[in-house]
């Protein structure tokens, strides 16, 4: 199980090299289902593994020039602040209900990844910031959900920083990977304080992550971003139907599977349809958009 999880971890860090998201979505049922993990180890090997990957892919977004290095401080120290804080709070939560709000998390992000964000442009004087009192509350709320659950890291700070702060998309994203970094670690050190993580086994699953990474950048060139988003969207919802299926019953999980199913079944056929009453409705709702 040790080989599986490790190769698994290498798909892992793709996935966030493609997306700049979505690791701890993958690594907290990783580490619990098929590594065998307790939830709240789980959890706090996720924090690791994500904060790890994320610092090393933020290396090469800071050369490119695509980081806010005011924003991402600030947002860093008041999510840390928040991480820090939610990982002292999860002692007193059990790992069931953590588990449960993992995957009420995992559908929210599956959610916004099938709408998609807009990209914002520039600022005309080229500065991109946001203010001090916005940057610290909305770190330390997401800092906060990032300590408890070990989730919600680019998901939360990049629409934080792209919506709230009118950062264009790249900067954004490349500023995420700071804040998700700082919180991340401040997580785990809340977590240390009362569990116990196995070292060797993080380090190697950390390691394959951070290959994972890489391999992520360089496809990325190579593949629509806005299909792999989709997929990966419809992917984590049925994960999240694993987790409910585990910690609730399997009925539960099964019908949210089977609805899952035929969401994207649907979704996919109306896509190859110009009648399709959903596809012309998208474009109605468009269109209003655009015109307000």
């Amino acid at each position: 199980m040790i080989a599986l999880t490790v190769a698994l971890a290498v798909l892992v860090g793709v996935t966030l090299g493609l997306l700049g998201g979505g690791g701890s979505i993958l690594t907290v049922p990783l580490l619990a289902y098929v590594a065998g993990m307790d939830a709240k180890e789980a959890i706090a090997t996720s924090l690791l593994v994500v904060g790890v990957t994320s610092a090393v892919g933020a290396i090469s977004h800071a050369r490119a020039g695509r980081v806010q290095w005011r924003t991402g401080i600030l947002f860093g120290l008041a999510g840390m602040a928040g991480a820090y804080a939610g990982g002292l709070l999860s002692r007193f939560i059990p790992g069931s209900i953590l588990l449960l709000a993992f995957a009420a998390m995992m559908i929210a992000t599956a959610i916004a990844m099938l709408r998609g964000r807009k990209n914002k442009t520039a600022a005309p004087d080229g500065t991109h910031s946001m203010p001090v009192g916005k940057i610290l509350l909305d770190g330390v709320v997401v800092g906060l959900v990032t300590g408890l659950v070990g989730a919600g890291g680019g998901f939360l700070v990049v629409p934080a920083l792209a919506l709230l702060g009118g950062l264009p998309m790249p900067i954004a994203v490349g500023t995420s990977l700071i804040v998700i970094a700082m919180k991340s670690f401040a997580g785990l050190g809340g977590y240390l304080s009362t569990v116990q993580i196995d070292w060797r086994l993080a380090a190697m699953v950390t390691g394959a992550a951070v290959v994972g990474s890489l391999i992520g950048g360089r496809l990325t060139s190579m593949v629509d971003p806005d299909s792999l988003r989709k997929a990966f969207g419809w992917f984590v919802l049925i994960m999240s139907s694993v987790i409910l299926a585990q910690e609730i019953h399997p009925l539960v999980g099964i019908t949210a599977a089977a609805l899952t199913l035929v969401a994207a079944g649907t979704t996919f056929a109306c896509s190859r349809s110009d009648r399709c009453p959903l596809q012309r409705l998208g474009r109605r709702t468009e269109a209003a958009t655009s015109a307000a």
